[in-house]
């Protein structure tokens, strides 16, 4: 394997009917919409709860923590970022306080349009949030989930624990990385 070496990845506009969209209400905290990043065309989805403060500044260069976590964890399990897109439950970051329930099933919208156009064969919902917003179970967790495939709609899905989380409690990211070679196997066997 190479040397790890992160990336700002490219990020995937948002589609022109989209770009003033005020459904949710998120635009009234200022941030801007962001669609997702990585491959569009790639195989594997991953899903996070929302962009971070990186994502919402245009033209930063830097490789937010959250992004250097989660492309150590799938670059050490064998997965390419042309094998990657990452995107958001929600798509603008909050900022301040929001009603979650109402937002998220708004934002849900969507991420469904997203699958439907992109089509990927795996789904992987990054922490709790992710998890429970796209099963629509606020029961469920990563540690219930993780390491096994669920079929939610029509869609191959798993979970695996937030980069964010591995980054700030270090004995989670092994399981992160474990959570990644659990999926980079299972491309591998359809590939």
């Amino acid at each position: 394997m190479s040397e790890f070496c992160p990336e700002v990845w490219p990020e995937d506009p948002v589609p022109s009917c989209l770009t003033e969209c005020q459904e949710c209400g998120l635009y009234r905290q200022g941030s801007r919409m962001i669609w997702g990043e990585g491959n569009p065309k790639a195989p594997i989805m991953i899903i996070l709860d929302n962009p971070g403060a990186r994502e919402d500044r245009k033209g930063n260069p830097m490789v937010c923590g959250t992004r250097q976590t989660l492309q150590q964890a799938t670059h050490e399990a064998g997965l390419t970022k042309k094998q990657l897109y990452v995107t958001y439950i929600l798509k603008r970051q909050p900022v301040r306080a929001y009603d979650k329930e109402k937002t998220r099933a708004i934002c849900m919208q969507h991420l469904l349009e997203q699958l439907a156009e992109q089509n990927p064969k795996l789904i992987v919902c990054l922490g709790n949030v992710a998890v429970q917003a796209f099963f629509r179970n606020s029961e469920l967790d990563v540690k219930g989930l993780r390491g096994k495939w669920h079929l939610v709609g029509e869609h191959t899905v798993t979970a695996a624990y937030h980069p964010l989380a591995a980054r700030r409690r270090p004995n989670l990211y092994p399981l992160l990385r474990e959570d990644m070679q659990f999926v980079a196997a299972r491309i591998r066997e359809i590939n």
